[in-house]
């Protein structure tokens, strides 16, 4: 059954480039502050994290608990949200800079079959579906 869903991607502006100046430690703990922040404040909106892949950070809505027509509404408040708290987080090893988090949403109809909203299959399926596009 087609399910109406806003999906939401984001990544860290110019990871490759502190995650090369620091240690792996550093990037790793890093990377473990910003998703606490993350996690904790999707908490309060209607949503599901589907995955975090390195400076990646997937969130649907809409999935697996389907909302009616509040999945946009309630992805591009956490957006505004998520945009806000990373300025929060500090670089370890340049303590005068803060991050940037490059975001993107999108909204579509997406047929999910039955036993898929667990990972990997939920997320494998969801950027299959989205790199048709």
């Amino acid at each position: 059954m087609a399910a109406k869903v806003t999906i939401f991607f984001s990544d860290i502006v110019g990871f490759t480039s502190i995650s090369a100046s620091c240690a792996p430690l550093q990037v790793v703990e890093m990377l473990n502050n910003l998703y606490m922040c993350f996690d904790t404040r999707i908490d309060s909106y209607n949503v599901y994290k589907v995955e975090t892949i390195g400076d990646a950070y997937m969130v649907v809505s809409g999935l697996p608990e389907r909302n009616g027509d509040r999945h946009a509404d309630e992805i591009a408040k956490m957006a505004l949200d998520l945009v806000a708290a990373v300025r929060q987080v500090s670089i370890p090893h340049m303590p005068n800079e803060r991050l940037q988090l490059r975001a993107g949403i999108h909204t579509d109809f997406h047929c999910i079959p039955q036993g898929f909203y667990e990972l990997p299959n939920l997320s494998s399926l969801l950027l299959i579906q989205n790199s048709e596009l």
